[in-house]
């Protein structure tokens, strides 16, 4: 379990990082993931955009300004996959905790709170 929170971590310091660094390229906003639905969806669909640009055998600069703007949706997407996945980490922890102490109605309620999110990301 430490290992996979100490690996959310990381990654969420690498999208934050990524997103505060200085870019002289001009800044766009990206598609918003306001929900983890939504940044799940938009994780696939701009990972496929990305893909399809990369398998050109040479980039030209319209190609590079492209992959710019797909990762400010990508960068968004990652940002709300690394919260959703924090929060998910505190609500299985809640329900080890439950099932341990014997709490009977925390552990029902918090991991009935913990399926739902999982599943949004495992179908």
């Amino acid at each position: 379990m430490n290992k996979i929170i100490g690996l959310i971590i990381i990654q969420f310091f690498m999208v934050a990082s990524a997103a505060a660094a200085d870019d002289s390229h001009g800044h766009f906003k990206g598609k918003p993931s306001e929900t983890l639905e939504q940044a799940l969806v938009n994780f696939s669909e701009y990972n496929q955009k990305l893909s399809e640009v990369l398998k050109q055998e040479t980039l030209s600069a319209l190609d590079m300004q492209q992959i710019h703007e797909l990762t400010y949706t990508l960068e968004n997407a990652l940002e709300k996959i690394n919260a959703s996945m924090l929060e998910l980490t505190e609500t299985l922890e809640a329900v080890h905790v439950g099932s341990e102490t014997g709490d009977t109605e925390t552990t029902r309620a918090e991991g009935l709170r913990y399926l739902e999110t999982a599943r949004q990301i495992v179908k």
